[in-house]
């Protein structure tokens, strides 16, 4: 019988980067140091909690302030550390993405495929989860140096979460 742990040992997450990608990659993951993943259990069954989402996918509103895309062709081992504040109503129209490293054009034309809104909708009408949050969230996932991310960025998105009773969240990487 195979376990749980041998099937994620056999899949490669990196199978369609490039050789020199890949290795670049894996020297990466390998200097980093190993910690334990940060677990809560939930305190109410899913279907009575708040959920929000965070997607790395640089959503931001078309009526907001952008990300700063113009740092990013300055130097490209940078990356913008702020975030963006999506209301539960935007939906496709209402946002750009400004992700450089990314095809940005399955966002823009279908918001649930970086940030899924409508599907959480979906989920809340059905019972499965409790509600949407009033508030979700997005940065820019490329963020080489993520210390200043982590040191206001983080901080304030918890903050806002914890303002709006959020129970869970679900990140959305891209």
């Amino acid at each position: 019988m195979t376990s749980q742990h041998d099937t994620l040992a056999r899949f490669d997450s990196l199978q369609f980067l490039d050789g020199a990608t890949k290795r670049v990659i894996k020297a990466w993951i390998e200097r980093e140091e190993r910690r334990p993943i940060p677990w809560s259990q939930l305190e109410k069954p899913l279907s009575e909690c708040r959920i929000a989402l965070i997607s790395s996918a640089a959503v931001a509103l078309r009526k907001g302030q952008s990300f700063d895309e113009a740092g990013k062709w300055e130097n490209p081992w940078w990356g913008d550390p702020s975030f963006r504040v999506i209301p539960r109503s935007a939906c496709t129209g209402d946002v750009r993405l400004c992700h450089l490293h990314i095809d940005r054009s399955f966002g823009e034309s279908d918001l649930d495929c970086v940030l899924p809104l409508a599907r959480l909708e979906e989920l809340a009408e059905a019972g499965v989860v409790g509600e949407a949050a009033p508030s979700h969230y997005s940065f820019m996932g490329y963020l080489l140096d993520p210390e200043e991310f982590l040191r206001t960025s983080v901080p304030a998105i918890i903050r806002r979460l914890k303002e709006e009773a959020v129970d869970a969240v679900v990140l959305v990487p891209v």
